[in-house]
Order: C-alpha cells, then sequence, then structure tokens
C-alpha cells in the first residue's frame, strides 16, 4: 500500500500485542495476572537492597534473554515456521531494557501475522517508536564501578550501545528489516503513551503502513531506589509488598518502582482487513499536552492531564459519556492519584457512574517509560474480552477519590462490555498523554 496524500488521517488498528512484565513474560501471562488481581511486586533481588530504606519492586522474574524467541518464516521459504531464539552473542551486547522491549517486540510482530504477508509488504512501509525514560542506568552503574575498580581497559565496548535509548527500536528494525520511520521518545513516565500516539499519527498520516510502537524500562538499581527514595517518593510498606502499591486508597504511601516493556502492532485498516488480521481494537484518538507547572506534580485539579484527555476524544470524535473505561495513570502517590480522579471525574460530569476505572500499577508497580503502554494494554484487552482488571488494595478510599463518584473498580475485576476506553500517561516535566481506544468495527 502507496502513502496516500489525501487521506491524513486514516484508519488504525491493534493487531498486535506483546508484554514482558512483573505479572508474567507474555502478553497472555500479564493480562491473566491483571484480571486476577495478582501484585506482581516482592524483595528486590537485582540487588541488595538491605541498607536502602526501600527494599520492594515489582521485577521481571525468570527473564532469560537468550530464549526469548519468536516464529518467523524464513525468507524464501515455502512457508514453514520456525523458532529463531536470540542467542547470547548478539543479547549481551544490549542493555536490559532493550532486551525486555526486543522480547515483547517480537511477540507483537509474531502476534500480528504480518510475517506471513511481508512479501507483498516493502520494508520501508514498516517502521517502529519505541521508547525508554530513563534507559540503561543499570549498565551505567555497573560500569563506573568497574572503572573504579579496574580502569579503563575493562569497561565494556557494547557500553553506549546498552545505554543509547534508541537502541531498541533500532535494533527491533534490524532484527525485522523495518526500513520506515525509526525513532525513540523519552518522556519520562509518559513515554509509552507518547510513542504509541507519535506512531498513530505516522500511520494516519500515509508515511507508514505498519507501526510497531511502546515503551520499555529497567531501572530497579541502587542508584535510581535510592534517589527516589530521597525524593520521598517511593512507598515503604516492605513488609507487606504486595499491598503497597494503592492508587486512590488513603493508606497509600508512595509508588512502587517497576519494570518490563509492552509493545503494539499499528497497522493501517484497510491493509489489516485486506490480509485477513485479527483486530483487537481501533485505535481512534490522541492528545497531548504540558503542564507548564511544576517538575514533579501535575497542575492543580489535573488541568493539563485533562486537556490531554479532552483533545484525545476529539480526535476521536467520541463523547465523554460513551467512554466505559479510563485506564489511569494513577501511581499511589499522595496528590496525583487525587488531581486525576478529580480531572476524569470532571471530564465525565454527569456520566460518572457510567465509566470503570481501573489503575494497573497497583499490581504491577510503574514501569516508567512502559507505563503508559501498560495501561494501554490494560484498555485494549478489556475491550477485547469483556472485562475490566481491577484497582487492588483499595480498601480504604481517600474521600476526595470517593467523593467523585468514580467506580474505581476494587479489588476485583469486573465484567462489562467495552466498546471505548481511554488510556492516560503523565511524566515528569508537566508532560501527558491521552489514547482513545474502540471496539473493532468494519
Amino acid at each position: 500500500m502507496t502513502q496516500n496524500a489525501k487521506s491524513p488521517k486514516r484508519r488504525v488498528a491493534i493487531t498486535g500485542i506483546g508484554a514482558v512484565t512483573p505479572l508474567g513474560l507474555s502478553t497472555a501471562e500479564s493480562w491473566a495476572g491483571l484480571i486476577a488481581g495478582r501484585s506482581g511486586i516482592g524483595r528486590i533481588t537485582h540487588f541488595d537492597a538491605e541498607p536502602c530504606p526501600v527494599k520492594i519492586a515489582g521485577e521481571v522474574r525468570g527473564f532469560d534473554p537468550t530464549i526469548a524467541s519468536y516464529h518467523l518464516r524464513p525468507r524464501g521459504s515455502s512457508g514453514e515456521v520456525v523458532t529463531a531464539p536470540l542467542i547470547q552473542k548478539e543479547t549481551r551486547k544490549f542493555g536490559r531494557f532493550t532486551q525486555l522491549g526486543m522480547a515483547a517486540g517480537l511477540e507483537a510482530y509474531a502476534d500480528s501475522g504480518l510475517d506471513s504477508v511481508r512479501d507483498q509488504l516493502p520494508a520501508t512501509r514498516i517502521g517502529t517508536n519505541l521508547g525508554v525514560g530513563l534507559g540503561g542506568l543499570p549498565e551505567i552503574e555497573a560500569s563506573r564501578d568497574t572503572l573504579n575498580k579496574s580502569g579503563y581497559r575493562k569497561i565494556s565496548p557494547f557500553l553506549i550501545i546498552q545505554i543509547a535509548p534508541n537502541i531498541l527500536s533500532g535494533q527491533l528494525a534490524i532484527a525485522l528489516n523495518l526500513q520506515g520511520p525509526n525513532y525513540s521518545i523519552a518522556s519520562a513516565c509518559a513515554t509509552g503513551g507518547h510513542s504509541m500516539g507519535e506512531a498513530f499519527r505516522t500511520v494516519q498520516r500515509g508515511e507508514a503502513d505498519v507501526m510497531i510502537a511502546g515503551g520499555a524500562e529497567s531501572t530497579i538499581t541502587p542508584l535510581a531506589v535510592g534517589a527516589f527514595a530521597q525524593m520521598r517518593a517511593l512507598s515503604t510498606r516492605n513488609d507487606s509488598p504486595e499491598t503497597a502499591s494503592r492508587p486512590f486508597d488513603s493508606d497509600r504511601d508512595g509508588f512502587v518502582l517497576g519494570e518490563g516493556a509492552v509493545v503494539f502492532v499499528l497497522e493501517e485498516w484497510e491493509h489489516a482487513v485486506a490480509r485477513g488480521a485479527r483486530i483487537y481494537a481501533e485505535m481512534k484518538g490522541y492528545g497531548a499536552t504540558a503542564d507548564a507547572h511544576h517538575i514533579s506534580g501535575l497542575a492543580p485539579d489535573a488541568e493539563g492531564s485533562r486537556r490531554a484527555m479532552e483533545l484525545a476524544l476529539k480526535d476521536a470524535q467520541v463523547l465523554p459519556g460513551e467512554l466505559d473505561l479510563i485506564s489511569a495513570h494513577a501511581t499511589s502517590t499522595p496528590n496525583g492519584d487525587k488531581e486525576e480522579a478529580a480531572a476524569i471525574a470532571g471530564l465525565l460530569g454527569e456520566h460518572r457512574a457510567k465509566a470503570n476505572v481501573t489503575a494497573v500499577k497497583s499490581m504491577t508497580g510503574h514501569l516508567l517509560g512502559g507505563a503508559g503502554a501498560l495501561g494501554s494494554m490494560a484498555a485494549v484487552l478489556a475491550i477485547r474480552d469483556g472485562i475490566v482488571p481491577p484497582t487492588i488494595n483499595l480498601n480504604n478510599p481517600e474521600p476526595a477519590c470517593a467523593a467523585t463518584g468514580l467506580n474505581f473498580t476494587p479489588n476485583t475485576a469486573q465484567e462489562r462490555k467495552v466498546k471505548t476506553a481511554l488510556a492516560n500517561a503523565y511524566g515528569f516535566g508537566g508532560t501527558n498523554a491521552s489514547l482513545v481506544f474502540v471496539a473493532p468495527v468494519p
């Protein structure tokens, strides 16, 4: 399919999803954990956290990048399917966020079924937009220790490509021969949302027919945990990790650091339909704003966040009363949750009792650069399956949140038909992204 300059807003289908999260090493495992209301938060194992005031995180456990495999049809073959594992020689070159993102990206690509029609789709029409918030902090810390202990000659020659934010996007393009637009967004905890939104625009404008987009992060390190702890941003509920992340609850005391990656295949609608692709949902709208207020806190009444939601709905031509689900950014911080709840309630107005709100960080912790994509996955799969994942640990709603009249889906998943969903992602610096997804219709 070629670019059509007269159709700047083409429809965009979601045809593939990949995920590596604290709840599982695949989309299916991660989604099952979310629906079950299971916490993936536990004691930190990536380093000795005993001296640190915060000893808990949402780690991806059991991940081995050397066996993260994907199904590809060998070029020029008769169509047989093979398993092509990522080999040790290659994976050791990359930082952990790239390894996690590659596994999620390859799963999303395989899930989309695109490989079966690659002979008819030029590589120049497929692109990538995979972002990261902080990048290769574990590798930086380890290399600094190596430098101090053993000198310059022991520094890894791969350090730069381990920490560069765009290597994930670039390496996935190399692995799959994707020659279209290729770039990486870093907008703190809004990264995943912005990456998907900008990829959405790329397909809408006709600059690509397929974009692989999402976010990744892996910064559970002494320096990151220590720095967030010094900001008093993290929960110190070390004796009860599973209950530490509690968005909208009166007893919340900070967020829990998490890691992981979630990746989507965004495809021009007609192209997806023509090849008989399974379509999870249609991505319909995108809004991006700035608070221009505070480096780490939301504007009063989350004014910038509300504008992002309003812009996304306007872009999607969806009314607030049509929303069935809002996948909230909700990090479990004292002020942020309250402000976002007020913004959502203001957006929905008299329709606030109709929609469900869910906060999946209650189960995974905060994936930073991957958070927006994870929240979007919850929205998209709720549309597919007709079930809303819960906000766990919501036992004592904060009065200000409860007063909004919103249904925060406390503790237990709720079955309901979800036709239209919105996902929020906010970041330090006052940056906001909102995305709208709708059930697929011809």
